[in-house]
Formats: C-alpha cells, structure tokens, sequence
C-alpha cells in the first residue's frame, strides 16, 4: 500500500514502518531545523533527539487529533519539546561536569598540600641531621634556589667551601638514607 498525507496517520497507528519513512521524508527537514534551532551544532545530540521524536511519533499516534491540529504542527511541538528536554539534559550535563572538574581541582590541591606537608616533614626530619649552617645551605640552595656565589658573597665565603660542604651534607643524607631503608 502507498502511503500518502492522507493515511500515514492511519498506516502509523497499524505500526506500518514505511509511514515511519513517509514522515521522514515529508517532515523530516522540519525536524531537524527545529532541533538545530535548539541544540546548535551538537550534531551526535541532534541525531539521538530525531530519533527520540520518531519514537515518540511511534508510539503516541493514537493521540493525535486531526481536529486539533495539523500533523505537521504536531510533528513540530513534539519535536520542539524533545528539543528542549535534550537542551536541559545537556546544559545539566555541562553543569555537573564544570562541578565535578571543579570537585577534582579541590581534590588534587588538597592532595598537593598533603603531599607538600609530608615532604615537607619528611625533608626537616632528614636535614636534622646536619649542622644547622648547613641545613639553612641546604634550605637556602635546593629550597630557594639561590646560587652558590650568591651565597658565597652573603656569607662572605669562597664558592670552594659552600661546594664542600653541600658535598659533605649529600654524602651524609644518603647514608641516613640508607640507614632508614634498612631498618
């Protein structure tokens, strides 16, 4: 049977696939204008929503009501309709992303300052066990990066002693070190 404008409502509701594709075919430049004008340029969206609004076509055309309005009018509220719950759904989805990157910001700051805290204990353990003039040497070389003459000049120092004695203080981390992973 061929379906035209005036059985597809009737083909439809004998769940006649091919009325399906007449809708398609006729209205489904119409559908898809509506559901850009609402989902943009969302284009895996806008096919999952088309979809969603021929099955609402599928399954609701006994409801249809020829004296109320047209089909093609019909057509468009429901795809108007869907249009706006899949942008709902989206904008809702883009929310709880923006709070769970937000969620996982916090988190990772939160972790970074645990971690800095425990390194930072874990360094002033291990510097207790040089002189304090060294610890500071280390402190202000490895910590705040300053250089070795400029440390030398604030000391008044040649560069030769503050290298040994970053060299000394090396040697007996490693050995505290090496103690610490062998008890």
């Amino acid at each position: 049977m061929k379906i035209t404008e005036k059985n597809v409502v009737e083909q439809l509701i004998m769940k006649n696939e091919k009325a399906l594709f007449f809708i398609v075919d006729q209205y489904g430049g119409i559908m898809k204008s509506i559901i850009k004008k609402y989902l943009g340029n969302l284009e895996s969206i806008q096919e999952e929503c088309l979809d969603d609004v021929l099955l609402l076509i599928w399954n609701n055309i006994m409801y249809y009501d020829d004296s109320k309005n047209s089909l093609k009018n019909w057509i468009g509220a429901i795809t108007k309709h869907k249009a706006i719950d899949y942008q709902r759904q989206y904008k809702k989805f883009l929310l709880q992303q923006e709070f769970e990157d937000h969620m996982l910001i916090d988190f990772n700051h939160a972790e970074t300052q645990v971690m800095a805290n425990i390194l930072s204990s874990q360094t002033e353990q291990l510097l207790s066990s040089l002189k304090k003039e060294d610890q500071l040497l280390f402190l202000q070389h490895y910590g705040e990066q300053k250089s070795i003459e400029e440390l030398a000049k604030a000391q008044g120092i040649h560069t030769s002693v503050l290298y040994n004695r970053l060299s000394r203080g090396r040697k007996k981390l490693r050995a505290v070190i090496k103690n610490k992973l062998h008890e």
